[in-house]
């Protein structure tokens, strides 16, 4: 409850004596003190609630500041991370602009690369090459778009055909009579000495007198050049016969007619054939 409002004020009051037969006198003169008080609406708080709400107060404010200081540190702590995540993304988009300007140099580069490999001609001023000339690798020789190796190790026949293999070829199979005048040619040229003859691709292993190309194929009966008395599967030197074949005739022989049966394990050089593949330019 608030301190009442006072008020003061002094009344004097004049009486008159009583007649007492004596001479008048003054009159009676008495004063009197009166106090007021006037007392202010009372709020219905008391003076310990006015209290507690006086420090409730109080109180309350450092809390506000409080929250609003820790509010400013996150709100500054969301600008300088925005601040770094930006300046990342500009780092990451300059990298990612020079990593594109190099992939573009290097697909350039690629392409003059790859179109001076290709088979057709792209380099400036090409040799004198022809569009898809066959092409033998080295120590093979080319002829009707074939490649032929002349071997010089002395093998059996079986050998002799496994080392082809290896090669990606196989022993000559002949197809016609104008390869066998290239072979038999060669042959004579490659030649030391009689007997100094090449294995080719043709056997009679499987089945006697069913003469078989390496590749399974039958001999075609219209296209042979059998020496005059041959074959004849001797067995002198061997009781299995003579199964494989081989050709070549150091003094030349009268219409191509060099083929030997022979046993198959008998050691001689070999014919290894297989396709000659496409040539490729590479420029300089």
């Amino acid at each position: 409850m608030s301190e009442a409002e006072v008020l003061y004020s002094d009344v004097k009051f004049t009486r008159e004596r009583g007649n007492t037969g004596t001479a008048s006198s003054p009159a009676e003169t008495t004063y009197s003190e009166v106090r007021i008080s006037k007392t202010q609406p009372s709020t219905g708080l008391t003076a310990d609630s006015q209290q507690q709400l006086v420090s409730n107060g109080r109180s309350k404010f450092p809390s506000e500041t409080v929250a609003l200081g820790v509010v400013s540190v996150l709100l500054a702590a969301a600008v300088i991370a925005l601040g770094l995540i930006s300046h990342k993304n500009m780092e990451l988009s300059q990298r990612l602009t020079e990593h594109d300007a190099v992939a573009k140099n290097l697909t350039e580069q690629y392409s003059k690369v790859k179109s001076c490999n290709m088979v057709q001609p792209m380099c400036p001023n090409p040799p004198d090459v022809k569009m898809n000339e066959p092409k033998c690798e080295e120590g093979w020789e080319l002829h009707g778009g074939k490649c032929y190796n002349f071997s010089i190790d002395s093998l059996p026949w079986y050998l002799s055909r496994k080392q082809c293999i290896d090669q990606h070829g196989d022993l000559v199979k002949i197809d016609s009579r104008e390869e066998q005048t290239f072979l038999e040619l060669k042959v004579r040229e490659k030649m030391n000495e009689d007997e100094d003859k090449f294995w080719i691709g043709l056997t009679d292993s499987e089945t006697e007198d069913t003469w078989l190309w390496a590749d399974g194929s039958p001999l075609d009966t219209s296209l042979t050049f059998w020496f005059s008395g041959e074959p004849d599967n001797w067995t002198g030197r061997d009781s299995n016969g003579e199964d494989c074949v081989r050709m070549g005739e150091k003094g030349g022989t009268p219409d191509l007619k060099c083929w030997f049966d022979k046993s198959c394990k008998e050691h001689h050089r070999h014919i290894c054939e297989k396709e000659a593949a496409a040539a490729r330019l590479k420029c300089v």
